[in-house]
């Protein structure tokens, strides 16, 4: 099953809220993704760290609905 680029979306601006989305669907199968995200949220986090709250954002989507995600962080 894959995800749509609205719902991808929806939830990273849930938990980045007041930060900069950018997402691209790298192949238009709703399955290969990039997101760009500059959030304040991300002050004093390594990147690591960054993406792992990505991860968390997307509540399991990761493991099941979307096959592959390029992720970019910086802070705001």
């Amino acid at each position: 099953m894959a995800i749509k680029q609205s719902e991808l979306e929806n939830l990273l601006k849930e938990a980045f809220p007041n930060s900069e989305i950018e997402i691209s669907d790298l192949a238009g199968d709703d399955n290969h993704f990039a997101a760009k995200i500059c959030s304040s949220l991300f002050k004093g986090k390594n990147k690591v760290q960054q993406h792992q709250m990505v991860y968390k954002a997307l509540k399991g989507k990761m493991d099941s609905d979307l096959h592959a995600l390029s992720i970019s962080t910086e802070e705001k």
